[in-house]
């Protein structure tokens, strides 16, 4: 080895020896002809001093030394004097008198300097631009080395339940995941296309027929979907689980006590909203909507909306009582302390309201001295309106916002309002993850591309409850189907299901969306096949690695997870990818572009 000693290891103990570093120059100081370099690598700092008294070779050298430079060390551990000990250095206790200096490579003038908070001021399109030396930066290297243990006891953790990791094909084929998929054209068959897999879908369930009933995968997935705060673009990693001979609970209580280890070790995070047995609470889709206005809702605060549409009906506010005849719903979400909001800020509440498709936000503020100040009392009348303060638990100095809307769109509308008056309220406190298990998502719903065409709501792979019978007699939007979401802090951690595993019942949930059985022979011909040579009831999840982690870890952006990550438009700036190719590669492949 080039060097004898990390640059993060060495303290007192190591006082007398003659060592050999090698790194980064991260600092350099001169006082009064001696210099004092702090050499960096990945395990931190030790700083190094030249006293090149009587060696001009040795002074030659160390006046050439720039920040970025990578040097080699060889020198002597000693104290340092008391009133220059650094604690906040590991290595503050020591210093090293360097005896020989060699230069292994010089550095341009980085773009942007490399003190965290310096770094953090510097354009972020510049640092994905020169990844390569923003991931120089600790606090990245730190983030990279802590997703590698919190990978690592993943693996752990399902090895030691008898799990087999395989890795399925990255060149899969086209299917329906919900998002547009990655084509790769095939050069022996022309003019037909491979798919970068959205999920390992179908392979791990063909891994479940053919007798592998534990399956686990760190298992890239492809999608081409808008980026966002908690989705990157193109490429994610997800921990791909499937079980067989099993039921919905033995997924959760798989599932369960990895989360909270992941939360007790890799964050800071207290858990919060657990039941009387210490499990994960368990909300239907309509419960969630209901109660929350979203089926990704943040449990770390309470904030419950109240459906009052009884209470509504024939009421003398005109936008009540019609809503409620065109088979709408009225609904209240009572903000504890919200009557501090200005009038500039319920404004604001408004537009997030009307985004979801509201058209517009009703609200009651409870006064200090108990009167009730709002447009709409005079309609309601006092002694209705009391009613509703009364019902929805409001007191003096709360605000009650209304919806008054078909019954998704208030429960959307709602739930915007009430994520943002966490926010506004300082209720999301990060010292706290909030998790639950979401059940019972409708199998079907109204498609939102064709009007009147019944679509699958989620996986189109799911079991329904009540199996074929339901399918044959049930009206499809009254289907519920063994789904489930894991959420924590409002956003949505895994999303699984029990499996749909007999052909039949496969056939006529799809015939249900409109797909022909021709149609689904020619997608997922090779499912439905081995679905005929005895097939096991199965199912799993695949929670997302990235985002859990980004999510435990407060972080503004999942990119702040990736080694190399994709700008907010799809771009990598460093390869400056997606990029052209030449003439005969396209030809290679059949393709010509026509643009």
């Amino acid at each position: 080895m080039m060097r004898t000693h990390t640059c993060g290891e060495l303290n007192k103990s190591n006082v007398g020896q003659k060592i050999v570093l090698a790194g980064w120059v991260h600092r350099r100081r001169d006082h009064g002809g001696i210099a004092f370099i702090d050499l960096r690598d990945r395990y931190g700092i030790t700083q190094v001093k030249f006293n090149p008294v009587g060696n001009q070779q040795l002074l030659d050298e160390v006046d050439k030394l720039r920040s970025e430079w990578v040097i080699k060390v060889t020198g002597n551990v000693v104290g340092r004097p008391e009133n220059m000990l650094n604690s906040k250095l590991k290595t503050g206790e020591i210093e090293i008198e360097v005896t020989e200096l060699e230069i292994l490579n010089k550095s341009v003038t980085p773009p942007f300097e490399l003190d965290e908070e310096k770094a953090k001021e510097a354009n972020e399109n510049l640092r994905l631009q020169y990844r390569f030396i923003d991931l120089r930066r600790p606090e990245v290297q730190k983030l990279l080395e802590l997703k590698d243990k919190y990978i690592q006891h993943m693996r752990d953790y399902f090895h030691g339940l008898d799990f087999i990791e395989v890795q399925t094909p990255i060149l899969a084929n086209s299917s329906p995941e919900g998002a547009r998929d990655f084509l790769v054209p095939s050069r022996f068959h022309p003019g037909k296309f491979y798919a970068l897999p959205q999920a390992p879908q179908q392979f791990k369930q063909l891994l479940m027929i053919g007798g592998l009933d534990k399956y686990f995968q760190i298992a890239p997935c492809f999608r081409d979907e808008d980026p966002r705060m908690d989705r990157h673009y193109g490429e994610f990693y997800q921990l791909d689980m499937e079980m067989s001979f099993i039921s919905q609970e033995d997924i959760f209580a798989i599932m369960e006590p990895l989360m909270i280890q992941l939360t007790e070790k890799f964050s800071n995070k207290k858990i919060v909203n657990l039941d009387e047995n210490g499990r994960f609470k368990q909300l239907s889709w309509e419960e969630a909507l209901n109660k929350y206005g979203s089926d990704k809702p943040d449990l770390r605060y309470e904030m419950e909306i109240k459906p009052i549409t009884q209470l509504a009906t024939n009421c003398g506010f005109s936008v009540f009582a019609e809503t409620i005849k065109d088979c709408g719903v009225v609904h209240a979400l009572k903000v504890d302390s919200g009557a501090k909001f200005s009038r500039k800020e319920i404004d604001e509440l408004t537009e997030i309201a009307k985004s979801k498709d509201a058209k517009g936000l009703a609200y009651i503020i409870c006064k200090e001295d108990g009167q009730l100040q709002s447009p709409i009392v005079k309609f309601l009348g006092d002694e209705l309106a009391g009613k509703i303060v009364t019902e929805v638990q409001a007191k003096a100095g709360d605000i009650i916002f209304f919806g008054a809307d078909a019954w998704k769109t208030v429960c959307a509308s709602l739930g915007a309002v009430r994520n943002e008056c966490g926010k506004k309220l300082g209720l999301k406190d990060n010292a706290k993850a909030a998790w639950c298990w979401i059940v019972d998502f409708p199998m079907y719903s109204y498609s939102e591309i064709e009007n009147g065409r019944i679509d699958f709501e989620h996986n189109p792979f799911s079991m329904p409850q009540g199996g074929l019978k339901a399918l044959m007699e049930k009206n499809p939007l009254e289907i519920l189907a063994y789904q489930f979401d894991m959420i924590v802090n409002g956003f949505e951690a895994s999303s699984g299901a029990i499996r749909n595993h007999e052909p039949e019942m496969m056939y006529k949930a799809f015939e249900i969306a409109g797909y022909s059985r021709e149609a689904v022979d020619a997608r997922f011909g090779a499912l439905i096949k081995a679905f005929k040579f005895g097939a096991p009831p199965h199912g799993g999840n695949a929670p997302g690695i990235d985002r859990i982690l980004m999510v435990l870890h407060d972080l503004d952006s999942i990119r702040d997870i990736y080694a190399f990550p994709k700008d907010g438009r799809g771009k990598d700036l460093m390869m400056d990818s997606p990029s052209e190719v030449d003439e005969k590669q396209l030809k290679e492949v059949n393709i010509k572009i026509i643009a």
